[in-house]
């Protein structure tokens, strides 16, 4: 199919389709979905979750507690939002019941950047998913069933054609009760239609900002009258209004209200009876006119903190349901916010060095995370993305212990993704020959960002904090460890050889029994396995080595139990790891001649520069970026 078929099938499938009143009804009695209000359409569009039991996932096991939790794959590029679009998804789900929940106003909560408005984008694209009926010609899209009385034609409409009579709670608009009228009183001359809400066209689909506060009323909900008209009706006819308010256009749908809490107070009146009795009142002096929808607002806690603590709203806190969305607060889910906005960007094939956006992810998160007493925020910072620092901080805490310690308000404040995005930007753009991105300039680009932002001195002393304490030196041992990595060809070979040695004279010391090398024949008494050991416990800093081997030995022989008698990966057991890699990793010296990028004294270290470089490519570096990393590093050990 080509893209012009698609656009015309697309325009063609949401035309609106016709009927009589009539076939409306009989449509009512086979489809529930012909009468459904907006929040069970909004449910049908959602669909149903993927049930996850996180307890069979060690890693989401530790982040929800072993809870079963459900992803909508509607909400799939949220990333660590899955409290808020359960709340969000418990909302419609009550609303559609006919719960309290339909008479309240959906209030996004949260800071700057955090994705609220990207949500309301969200809620819209579904809102047009599902279709919904309304009379034809209704400047207020208004549901067919409004024509008819709660109270003197509900019991007959449920037994006929199966409505149940709470569908039955809208009243008929000015305009149709005008029409009435002019039909004398024979509701079959109305016509329905199937409509398809839409952003584009305003049906059922609308948005609303606040204007000047001097200015603004209520006629940006409400509507108002036609001035063009008064010539032909009198000021108080249907004919001579215009329904163009916000509510007027998201009857039977969703409203969205940007920044509801910057409008006045006078301006927001007419959603309290929009919402609390499905109707509100226009500007002249008509009928009311009614209201199906959903009132979906957001704005900044400043906003709702100054609205909150104004006892004259005391009638509307009641009436709003919030739901807050922080930031992210887990690396990996920031990480995956940072690819999505690359992959809408020029940016996506650029080359990007491995731990970029990770350390970036890193600070964004420190910054928002409350630091904790007796811990680390760095060891916080890694237990809310699932970690388990069991083995290598015995000072960090579970995940609930952090969560209650720091209260409801975490994840408010701090850097925004967009702040984020920013740094990223010019990172990619640093060098002006080569668009790429490196966690080098990164350290450099965020230090001079903070100098730029002005903060007060306590958040910026905090945020350097963040880079010379945490990020920076984590970064010499991740990258000492890629070019270690690339210059030992056989790496995980040589580690795993280590571990498998270690193992071995580990268990024969502790038995207090000689060793004999199966390969050379060599025979290692007590002393001569424990000077072995010792040469690769000591520069680790090893202080407690005969525990340190009974721990070891105890973890290879309970993991060869399930593994077939082999023994584990060296890199399976985090202190032991360290330990090797540590041994590995001990002589800089060894690496000059290969890894630096002067004139090479010989043909053989130039061919094993060459073939450093290859693999530090393969491992996703630029060959500039290689150069750039090496020499960083070189100089960062040099100084240390």
């Amino acid at each position: 199919m080509s893209i012009f078929d698609h656009v015309q099938n697309r325009f063609e499938r949401v035309q609106q389709e016709e009927m009589s009143l009539q076939e409306y009804l009989e449509l009512c009695r086979k489809e529930p979905m012909a009468y459904a209000s907006a929040a069970e359409r909004m449910l049908e569009a959602i669909g149903e979750p993927e049930v996850v039991d996180t307890a069979k996932d060690s890693r989401l096991s530790r982040i929800f507690s072993n809870k079963v939790i459900r992803r909508y794959p509607s909400f799939s590029e949220f990333y660590g939002m899955e409290e808020a679009i359960e709340q969000i998804v418990a909302y419609f789900r009550h609303a559609a019941q006919g719960l309290e929940e339909r008479k309240q106003i959906l209030y996004l909560l949260g800071p700057v950047g955090g994705g609220k408005s990207s949500m309301a984008e969200r809620l819209k694209l579904l809102m047009e998913k599902v279709p919904f009926y309304a009379i034809k010609g209704s400047p207020v899209y208004e549901s067919p069933l409004g024509l008819f009385s709660p109270e003197e034609d509900g019991e007959l409409l449920e037994k006929e054609f199966g409505i149940p009579q709470r569908y039955l709670k809208s009243v008929m608009s000015p305009w149709a009760a005008k029409r009435l009228k002019e039909y004398g009183g024979d509701i079959s001359q109305f016509r329905v239609v199937r409509l398809y809400p839409s952003r584009l066209n305003q049906i059922a689909v609308s948005k609303t900002e606040p204007g000047d506060e001097n200015n603004q009323d209520i006629s940006s909900l409400v509507g108002k009258v036609d001035i063009r008209q008064l010539e032909l009706y009198s000021q108080d006819d249907p004919d001579a209004y215009s329904f163009s308010g916000g509510l007027c256009r998201s009857n039977q749908g969703l409203m969205e209200f940007v920044e509801m809490f910057k409008a006045p107070i006078k301006v927001l009146h007419p959603l309290l009876t929009a919402t609390q009795e499905g109707n509100y009142n226009p500007t002249e002096g008509m009928g009311a006119i009614p209201f199906e929808g959903v009132v979906l607002a957001h704005s900044n806690e400043s906003e709702w903190q100054a609205f909150r603590n104004n006892r004259n709203n005391e009638a509307f806190l009641d009436r709003v349901y919030i739901v807050k969305v922080p930031y992210c607060l887990r690396v990996s889910e920031e990480v995956k916010i940072y690819q999505k906005l690359l992959e809408h960007s020029s940016l996506n094939h650029a080359p990007c060095a491995p731990d970029t956006l990770r350390m970036l992810a890193q600070f964004s998160v420190l910054s928002r995370l409350k630091e904790p007493e007796n811990s680390s925020i760095y060891s916080k910072m890694r237990v809310y993305d699932g970690e388990n620092l069991k083995d290598t901080d015995p000072k960090a805490k579970s995940i609930q212990e952090y969560r209650d310690s720091a209260g409801v308000d975490e994840g408010m404040q701090g850097l925004s993704t967009r702040f984020a995005f920013k740094i990223l930007s010019k990172v990619f753009n640093f060098d002006s020959l080569e668009v790429a991105a490196n966690p080098v300039h990164l350290l450099y680009v965020l230090e001079q960002r903070l100098e730029q932002e002005q903060l007060p001195k306590e958040t910026f002393e905090r945020y350097l904090r963040f880079i010379k304490e945490f990020l920076a030196p984590r970064y010499v041992d991740f990258i000492g460890k890629e070019i270690q990595t690339a210059y030992l060809e056989s790496y995980s070979e040589y580690g795993q050889n280590i571990f498998d040695r270690y193992v071995t004279y580990a268990d024969f010391w502790i038995q207090d029994q000689e060793y004999r090398d199966p390969e050379t024949g060599e025979l290692f008494n007590r002393q001569a396995l424990n000077e072995e050991l010792e040469k690769i416990e000591k520069p680790a800093g090893i202080s407690n080595p005969k525990d340190f081997r009974h721990e070891v030995v105890n973890f290879v022989l309970r993991a060869r139990a399930q593994n077939n008698g082999m023994n584990p990966s060296w890199q399976s057991y985090e202190k032991l790891r360290g330990v090797i890699e540590h041994k590995m990793f001990a002589n800089t010296e060894e690496l000059l001649p290969v890894i630096s990028f002067n004139a090479k004294a010989s043909q053989a270290d130039q061919k094993k520069h060459e073939d450093f470089v290859a693999r530090m490519v393969d491992r996703g570096y630029t060959e500039k970026q290689v150069r750039l990393l090496s020499e960083w590093y070189l100089r960062v050990r040099k100084s240390q």
